[in-house]
C-alpha cells in the first residue's frame, strides 16, 4: 500500500487478545471508510497467544493491514509506535475489546472536521457477553459507580473533559509529544489534560459508536481499577490539580473508611457518624442498583 495516499491510520495495541480480536478484526475490515485511503496497524506486545498469527491471516487478505511489535509490553508504548509509524494525516484510536459501527472511522474524521477540536470520539458504551460481565457493564453507566463523566452519558454531545479512545490530526499529537511513557494507566487522561492544559479541544458525540467489553471477572476488574486509581494520583501529581472534582471523591471515601472506622472504636459520636454515613451509603447503592441505568438501554449497533 503507497504510504502516499494514507490519509487515515487506525492505531490498535493488542496482546493476548484471543477472545475479541477477531471482532475487532471484522469490524475494521467493514469500515465504511475508504479502504485504499486507510491503514490499520496492529502493535503487538509480545503476545502469549495467537493473536499476532489472527492478524497476520488478515494480512494476506487485506493489504492495508500492518503488524508492529511492542517489546515494552506496555500500552502507552504501543501508542507512540502507532503514531511515530502512521502514515495518514488522520490518526483513529482503537482498542481490541470493542466493537465497532461501521460508519466509525468515517464519523471520527467527518466531526473533526466539522468542529475543528483537537480529539473527538464516542461516549464510553459497555456491554457483557455473559452475566457477570453484563453485571460489571451496567456499574459503568451508572453515575454512583463512575461519577458521571461526560464520556459515560451516552446521548451527550459538545464539549468534555475526554472522550472513549479518541481521534486526531498525527500533526496534533505530535505537538504535545504523543503520550507519557511513564504512565502505565491513565495514559488517555493525561494526554486529555494535557490537550486541554494547550488550549486543545476534546469534542464527544454519541454519532461516533462503539461497544466497550469490560474485565469478565471481580479478580481482573479489581487489578484494573486499583492500578486506575494508582495512576489516576500521578496524572493529578503531573498537573496539579484533578481533571474534575469526582477524581478525588474515591481517595476521600477511602479515607474516611479507614479514619472514621478506626475512630468508631473509641468514639461513639463518630461511631454514630460512621453508621450513618455507611448507611446512606448502602441506600443510594441500593437505589442506583435497581434504577438499571446500565447495558439494557444501550445498542451497539
Amino acid at each position: 500500500m503507497e504510504s502516499s495516499k494514507v490519509e487515515v491510520s487506525v492505531i490498535i495495541p493488542v496482546r493476548n487478545e484471543h477472545n475479541y480480536i477477531v471482532g475487532c478484526l471484522e469490524s475494521v475490515t467493514l469500515q465504511d471508510y475508504p479502504q485504499d485511503k486507510m491503514e490499520v496497524i496492529f502493535i503487538d506486545g509480545a503476545s502469549e497467544d495467537d493473536t499476532a498469527e489472527i492478524i497476520k491471516g488478515y494480512m494476506g487478505k487485506f493489504n492495508n493491514i500492518r503488524l508492529l511489535d511492542n517489546p515494552n509490553k506496555f500500552l502507552q508504548y504501543a501508542l507512540n509506535i502507532g503514531i511515530k509509524s502512521a502514515c495518514g494525516e488522520y490518526i483513529v484510536r482503537m482498542d481490541a475489546h470493542s466493537k465497532y459501527a461501521n460508519d466509525y472511522v468515517s464519523s471520527c474524521i467527518k466531526y473533526l472536521k466539522k468542529t475543528g477540536a483537537h480529539n473527538v470520539g464516542g461516549p464510553t458504551v459497555v456491554r457483557g457477553k455473559g452475566g457477570l460481565q453484563s453485571v460489571i457493564a451496567s456499574a459503568y453507566h451508572s453515575k454512583f459507580a463512575m461519577g458521571g463523566g461526560n464520556n459515560h452519558r451516552t446521548n451527550y454531545e459538545g464539549l468534555s473533559d475526554t472522550v472513549f479512545l479518541g481521534s486526531f490530526k498525527k500533526s496534533d499529537i505530535e505537538k504535545i509529544g504523543c503520550y507519557d511513557e511513564r504512565f502505565i494507566r491513565n495514559e488517555d487522561d493525561d494526554l486529555s489534560f494535557t490537550m486541554i492544559e494547550n488550549g486543545m479541544k476534546i469534542f464527544i458525540t454519541p454519532n461516533i459508536k462503539s461497544v466497550y467489553y469490560p474485565r469478565s471477572s471481580y479478580k481482573d476488574l479489581f487489578k484494573q481499577y486499583f492500578e486506575y486509581g494508582m495512576w489516576k494520583v500521578a496524572v493529578i501529581k503531573k498537573h496539579g490539580k484533578p481533571a474534575r472534582i469526582s477524581h478525588i471523591i474515591p481517595l476521600m471515601f477511602v479515607l474516611f473508611l479507614v479514619l472514621f472506622g478506626i475512630g468508631s472504636l473509641f468514639s461513639k459520636p463518630i461511631a454514630v457518624i460512621f453508621a450513618v454515613m455507611m448507611s446512606l451509603y448502602v441506600i443510594l447503592d441500593m437505589i442506583f442498583s435497581f434504577k438499571n441505568e446500565g447495558v439494557s438501554k444501550i445498542s451497539d449497533k
